[in-house]
């Protein structure tokens, strides 16, 4: 199905009668979640100009991914643009990315988004410097809001549901993601990333129908569905406070990346002083990801060595390391 041939939803009022689906409640014990350890590295960069694409590379080796072959799709964390903060992925760790997937042997890399608040996708890319980075990115980047879309079933309870085709052709998701903390959500890293693969032109923006849904259940169908993930967060500087987009800049020094994108969130948490165990979404994703630290091998640093405990809205504060 191509974008042309479908009517958008108008916006919020045209979706208003929705009912949110609520969660289940949380079990008092996390779900085991799938057979053996998950690899998480966690790799010290202490600024955005500290030899980027070497540093991903050893945490990409770190974590055993291979990618030789395979069509790529970075997806970074475009929002909003204001100078005064740290809104979005880096574009010094996106065009890291982009070289390290190349030198890995991808056979396609391709960096595409759908932000949720801006319409004018290029236009924001451009504000936040990707298109300086990136040398030839005006001929790959995707614009996911705008780009052709095809139904997929069995998605949040929908029985159709519609995604871009670039999503669905890729062979590997990297979600480069920021680490933030998140005003509805708690935290937000590599999982709530992908909410950018929803396509605006059909969902609206700020992507209604996942908010109609849910946020956290929203965040876990997602992740249901793609399952052909790797997780790079830019946690160089993060932001904390009032996020995603209003917080303050904090500066953390590490990117955290691996397969499992639940352990990778779950290991950005404690990095934050956050612990994952009470997250909403976490502890749901827990059947499918790692959240346990017993279940997570962490690779090139140790937590304790790179924790830096983010500032958290009051509503989150019990959302807080015991130790933290």
């Amino acid at each position: 199905m191509r974008r042309r041939d479908f009517i958008p939803l108008a916006g919020v009022a045209a979706v208003a009668g929705y009912a949110s689906l609520k969660m289940k409640t949380a079990p008092e014990k996390l779900a085991a979640g799938p057979r053996g350890n998950s690899s998480v590295a966690v790799i010290r960069a202490k600024s955005y100009s500290d030899e980027l694409a070497q540093k991903i590379l050893e945490g990409v080796r770190q974590c055993g991914l291979n990618v030789a072959g395979k069509r790529v799709l970075l997806k970074p964390n475009l929002v909003e643009f204001d100078p005064a903060t740290v809104i979005n992925t880096n574009a010094a760790v996106l065009a890291a990315a982009w070289e390290v997937f190349h030198q890995l042997g991808a056979a396609q890399v391709t960096i595409a988004e759908g932000p949720g608040h801006r319409r004018d996708s290029f236009g924001l890319a451009e504000d936040a410097g990707y298109f300086e980075a990136v040398h030839g990115l005006d001929r790959t980047f995707v614009d996911l809001n705008r780009d052709d879309v095809a139904c997929v079933g069995n998605f949040a309870n929908e029985a159709k549901f519609y995604f871009p085709q670039t999503v669905l052709d890729a062979d590997l998701i990297v979600s480069l993601a920021k680490m933030k903390t998140h005003h509805w959500a708690g935290a937000t890293l590599s999982m709530k990333n992908l909410f950018g693969l929803v396509p605006g032109s059909v969902y609206g923006w700020p992507k209604n129908k996942l908010h109609y849904i849910g946020i956290e259940e929203s965040i876990i169908a997602l992740n249901r569905r793609f399952r052909n993930t790797f997780a790079i967060v830019d946690g160089i500087v993060g932001m904390e406070g009032n996020g995603p987009i209003q917080g303050s800049p904090k500066f953390s020094g590490v990117l955290v990346m691996g397969a499992d994108v639940v352990a990778v969130d779950s290991t950005c948490c404690r990095i934050m002083g956050i612990d994952p165990s009470k997250v909403e979404y976490l502890r749901t994703a827990a059947e499918f990801g790692h959240v346990e630290q017993s279940r997570i091998e962490q690779r090139g640093e140790a937590i304790s060595s790179v924790s830096t405990r983010y500032e958290l809205l009051p509503d989150f504060q019990k959302l807080r390391l015991a130790q933290s």
